[in-house]
């Protein structure tokens, strides 16, 4: 195979992922769309899957932990809409991919992940597009806030309260809240102090772990 060959062709997957995975689901946005041509999605899953990252589906990083489905993670962004120059707080970014697509719309990137190899590798793969804090997902980055947007990267059951006090008056936490099919795209804003949120559209996601209901105790 000769030089530039994989990169070339990786260039040509990330086309057809955008055409038909992403356009497909309803997300327009042009930012949105530059970002997920411009980012090679290859670079943030395990070598060995590399031939599969541009495959509709999430991939499995171990330990119940994945990088997000293109469409869905494409619909959640677009439903986020970072601004270039917003501070964004990325909860569970794993590898960094979501966190190197917000950065490409121009937004200040802040990633936790609490896994240090993830960590580890989300540093490496983003360098000085965005901070990666290693630490609790639940607790968030307060030592950065105020966010005008904290986006989950991966569905969840229950909202910590210590994401939604690190918003800025007017921001916005934006997460896939339910599990499976059941998932919602739900936007909570934050204004004089007050949290409100809304239902967007249905979506389904992988629960994160850490963002699980406590189980009930029964006799």
């Amino acid at each position: 195979m000769r030089a530039g060959e994989p990169m070339a062709e990786f260039a040509i997957q990330r086309k057809t992922m955008v055409d038909n995975q992403i356009r497909t689901v309803d997300v327009t946005d042009h930012g949105v769309l530059g970002a997920f041509l411009s980012v090679g999605r290859e670079a943030f899953v395990p070598a060995a899957l590399e031939t599969l990252a541009y495959v509709d589906r999430p991939v499995d990083l171990g330990g119940g932990r994945f990088v997000m489905q293109p469409a869905p993670l494409a619909k959640l962004i677009q439903l986020a809409a970072p601004q270039a120059g917003e501070k964004v707080l990325i909860i569970g970014g794993n590898t960094g991919y979501s966190a190197a697509i917000v950065a490409a719309m121009g937004a200040q990137v802040t990633v936790v992940e609490e896994r240090a190899d993830l960590a580890e590798t989300a540093k490496a793969k983003l360098g000085d597009a965005a901070d990666v804090v290693v630490g609790p997902m639940t607790a968030g980055a307060p030592a950065k806030a105020p966010y005008d947007l904290v986006l989950i990267d991966g569905a969840v059951e229950v909202v910590p309260e210590a994401l939604t006090d690190q918003l800025a008056d007017g921001g916005r936490l934006v997460a896939i809240e339910g599990a499976g099919l059941s998932g919602r795209a739900t936007v909570t804003v934050k204004a004089a102090g007050t949290l409100s949120s809304r239902l967007a559209f249905n979506l389904p996601g992988l629960v994160i772990d850490a963002f699980r209901k406590p189980k009930a105790f029964v006799l």
